[in-house]
């Protein structure tokens, strides 16, 4: 019998140790208490293809927090075209949903991962063609979204930081 007992406890804390692989950044930085209050102002920002472009943001105030456990399925697979920047805009923004995701069907598995929801309060797009597969901002618009004042926006956690920084 106790035998019995510690296979159990060795497959629970196996089961447990499995569930940390699949924690996210993202997850882990919210159960680690990162400060993500409601209210609390936060950015997202992206640079442009070059190290000379301009710095693009998407500044807004935390609305709530969480950790969602989410399927982590097979990346979208575009015919022809491997490299983003041959992607339409909405091939882009399909990828880019997706994500994170594995490109072999049998690696498919749970994960954890941190969402913040947050409210847009100010932001800056690039306009440049070229800038068009680069990130979620392009054309004043998220992703395939207009961006509006107070529009709930959910970017992973570790995307963001603090307005001060």
């Amino acid at each position: 019998m106790p035998h019995c007992l510690c296979f159990a406890l060795l497959m629970l804390s196996g089961a447990v140790l499995a569930d940390d692989a699949v924690w996210r950044p993202s997850a882990r930085l919210l159960s680690d208490g990162a400060d993500f209050s409601p209210g609390r102002c936060v950015i997202y920002r992206e640079r442009g293809h070059l190290r000379t472009d301009p710095v693009y943001y998407l500044q807004g105030v935390v609305s709530s927090s969480e950790i969602r456990q989410r399927h982590l399925g097979t990346c979208p697979v575009i015919p022809g075209k491997a490299e983003l920047h041959r992607y339409s805009r909405e091939e882009f923004v399909r990828h880019v949903l997706a994500h994170p995701c594995v490109s072999n069907p049998a690696a498919e598995r749970e994960q954890r991962i941190g969402i913040v929801r947050l409210r847009a309060q100010d932001w800056e797009t690039p306009y440049e063609r070229r800038a068009e597969n680069l990130g979620r901002l392009y054309r004043g618009m998220f992703l395939d979204r207009k961006l509006e004042k107070n529009m709930e926006i959910e970017l992973e956690a570790d995307l963001l930081a603090d307005c001060e920084s």
